[in-house]
């Protein structure tokens, strides 16, 4: 007579990968920031860029020589989301884990999730998937539609082109980045208004403080700011003022996974 094995009384069952993966999408598409993210993103990456390509278009005749030889319609059509979506979009990863800081919820999810490297994996791993869909309407939206306001002027390109393609989803790779960036600074920080204010600092004000910097020094120190070597993926066009695509992209790619192992021990070792 077989004898049926009884869980012994109190043994809770842990959950497993996929489990915690399904827990943290169903969080993340019920709360109405993510919405208002997404829309914020899409509206100043598509907006800002046909705004600007509109702007560009406009004033080409009056450019002199040096500046028409340095446009890159690829680059320049996809200004609104590598200058300000990321703003955006840096919000977001901040988001996505300081309220649970804030209002105590983070308690009852580890208690959930007793294995905190699975929890803070799963969360960042739904991030930049939502945050890479984002990014990669963003980019080959505002790419179309600012080569249509370029063809009045005979300016624009075409995603066949060499370096194209590789621009245009290397541009919504970065916005997902960027917010992977910014969620490492949140689980840091554990303070919305201080990771907010250090991700905007960073991506924004550092660049700004390295052209102070004298001669070539400064111009070298500026290649390799987060923001300026993220975006540089987004060139088609050899640029004196950025390194090269795919160094610069490595360059942030790096930054983002040295904020993430720090993130991460911290999430391990602090209490919640």
């Amino acid at each position: 007579m077989s004898t049926a094995t009884v869980p012994a009384a109190g043994a809770v069952r842990k959950p497993g990968f996929g489990n915690v993966l399904g827990s943290e999408w169903t969080k993340i598409r019920t709360v109405r920031s993510t919405y208002w993210t997404g829309l914020g993103t899409l509206a100043v990456s598509i907006g800002l860029s046909a705004a600007f390509a509109a702007l560009f278009a406009t004033s080409y005749d009056s450019l002199d020589a040096e500046d028409r030889i340095a446009f890159d319609p690829t680059a320049f059509g996809m200004l609104g989301a590598s200058v300000f979506g990321i703003l955006v979009m840096a919000v977001f990863g901040v988001l996505v884990i300081t309220p649970e800081f804030a209002t105590g919820m983070i308690r009852t999810s580890l208690t959930a999730v007793p294995k905190r490297g699975r929890y803070f994996v799963a969360k960042a791993l739904v991030l930049v998937l939502v945050a890479m869909v984002i990014g990669l309407v963003s980019t080959f939206v505002s790419y179309f539609l600012s080569q249509l306001i370029f063809s009045s002027k005979h300016l624009n390109g075409s995603i066949g082109d060499p370096g194209v393609l590789r621009a245009v989803i290397g541009g919504g790779l970065y916005l997902a980045l960027v917010g992977l960036f910014a969620y490492a600074l949140g689980a840091i920080l554990r303070h919305t208004a201080g990771a907010v204010s250090l991700a905007l600092g960073i991506v924004f004000v550092l660049p700004i403080f390295a052209n102070f910097l004298p001669g070539s020094w400064g111009r070298t120190v500026a290649k390799f700011m987060p923001s300026n070597a993220g975006s540089a993926i987004m060139n088609t066009h050899p640029q004196t003022t950025s390194l090269a695509p795919w160094t610069g992209f490595g360059v942030f790619c790096l930054y983002v996974v040295i904020l993430l192992v720090i993130a991460y021990v911290l999430f391990e070792k602090r209490d919640a």
